[in-house]
């Protein structure tokens, strides 16, 4: 009896826009079918030795590259994007569309490589994510993609790197 009341008692809960909200993010966070990542136990400004000073900005102080200004925007051959700080697959091509906003977008990412937090930085509550094994921030998920998952994964073209699927993948940097 006391089940079926908590039941009950989640489905108003869950009835709320802010709740509901919470509910989506957790099914995008859960999505993942493979291992689990292990995170580098690296600082931040260990990085800024291997990376653009743009790259770092964006990857480890949550900066945004302008929009447009990405080669990547037009990139349509087969391959993988990978984290340019540590190397880790993020995005396959087969899920990166045109969204028309000036950023490359994807319709969702790489199994378990992403990881999500809550961001206020505009006032408007967003969801970030960011690479799981480096912590680098990519980018913005937004509910206004293509279907049937309807998510806009909006990253920023200086947090990727393009590997054209006949080259191999670069090794993981530590």
């Amino acid at each position: 009896m006391k089940r079926r009341i908590f039941l009950q008692g989640l489905s108003v809960v869950a009835s709320f826009p802010l709740f509901s909200l919470f509910l989506s993010e957790q099914a995008i966070i859960n999505t993942a079918h493979s291992a689990p990542i292990t995170p580098l136990n690296k600082p931040h400004e260990a990085w800024r030795e291997l990376l653009s000073p743009e790259a770092f900005r964006v990857l480890f102080e949550e900066d945004t590259e302008p929009p447009g200004s990405s080669v990547l925007n037009n990139e349509t051959r087969d391959g993988t994007y990978i984290c340019a700080a540590c190397y880790l697959p993020l995005f396959e091509s087969a899920y990166k569309y045109d969204s028309g906003t000036g950023w490359p977008s994807f319709t969702q990412p790489i199994a378990q490589h992403v990881g999500t937090k809550r961001d206020f930085r505009i006032m408007i509550p967003r969801t970030e994510y960011h690479c799981v094994r480096c912590g680098g921030h990519q980018g913005h998920i937004f509910k206004d993609g293509p279907p049937p998952r309807k998510e806009r994964w909006c990253n920023n073209g200086l947090a990727l790197q393009f590997i054209f699927l006949g080259d191999p993948l670069p090794a993981l940097r530590s």
